[in-house]
């Protein structure tokens, strides 16, 4: 199973390891993308105020203007340790064992704005992007049409279960190919008479929780190859899972994480 997550605006600062090598991240075929968008990004951030203005950024989040323009220099972490936020705060991979992280080694990757898909443990500096800045430089325009065909011929070349827990929008930079082996996954909950409604800020966190508890039965998880795999494990493990609209897998939650 490979499990896709949306990254998170916020980030750590720093890193133990040297500059991002764009050429040994994960899914090398996103490469020419990879250095476009970097090198647009790093171009930004040597203009604080337009980068400011792009990326609409406040007076308190000028720091991230540095950030930009010293991306291709600043120290480097794992990608799961570099993003914080809800979903990251919930699923805390710092405090998970060895073996579990190593389930988030083979069986997570994130769908980054700068970086395209790379996985939990590539490693990446700390930057500010999003998936739906108006970037100047790039060639095609967006960067919806800089990636996503990159994005989802690196998704093409997986031939195991997917499970894609990305928002609509980082979803729209790699979008999954046609026929694949494939769930998307929404958070949802019981409201009255019963109806499943969707989840806002609970959603992000029962992403993480959830992905938490996969990565600690990591053996038994990383062998899911189905939907229906999926569910067992789920009933197996006290989380209710059921399918929703075409193409969705429900993940049920109180609300109240």
């Amino acid at each position: 199973m490979l499990v896709l997550l949306p990254p998170s605006e916020t980030k750590r600062d720093g890193g133990d390891g040297g500059p991002v090598d764009l050429s040994s991240l994960s899914w090398p075929g996103q490469l020419r993308t990879r250095s476009e968008v970097t090198k647009a990004l790093a171009a930004l951030g040597r203009q604080p105020h337009e980068c400011a203005r792009v990326l609409k950024l406040s007076a308190k989040q000028l720091d991230e203007v540095e950030r930009n323009r010293v991306l291709l220099k600043s120290p480097t972490m794992p990608a799961i340790d570099r993003y914080t936020g809800v979903i990251y705060d919930a699923l805390d991979a710092l405090t998970l064992p060895t073996d579990a992280r190593a389930f988030l080694r083979d069986h997570v990757a994130i769908g980054s704005a700068a970086f395209g898909l790379v996985r939990a443990m590539d490693m990446i500096p700390a930057y500010r992007l999003s998936f739906d800045s108006r970037l100047p430089g790039l060639k095609a325009g967006t960067l919806k049409n800089t990636c996503a065909a990159a994005g989802t011929k690196a998704l093409s070349a997986e031939d195991q279960f997917i499970l894609d827990a990305r928002s609509e929008g980082y979803a729209s930079l790699a979008p999954l190919p046609d026929g694949s082996n494939s769930i998307y996954l929404r958070v949802v909950t019981r409201g009255e008479g019963g109806a499943v409604r969707a989840l806002n800020h609970f959603n992000k966190k029962g992403k993480g929780e959830f992905l938490r508890a996969l990565a600690l039965d990591g053996r038994a998880a990383g062998a899911i190859d189905s939907r229906e795999a999926l569910i067992a494990w789920g009933k197996k493990n006290e989380w209710e899972l059921a399918p929703g609209a075409p193409g969705e897998l429900n993940l049920f939650v109180s609300g109240v994480l």
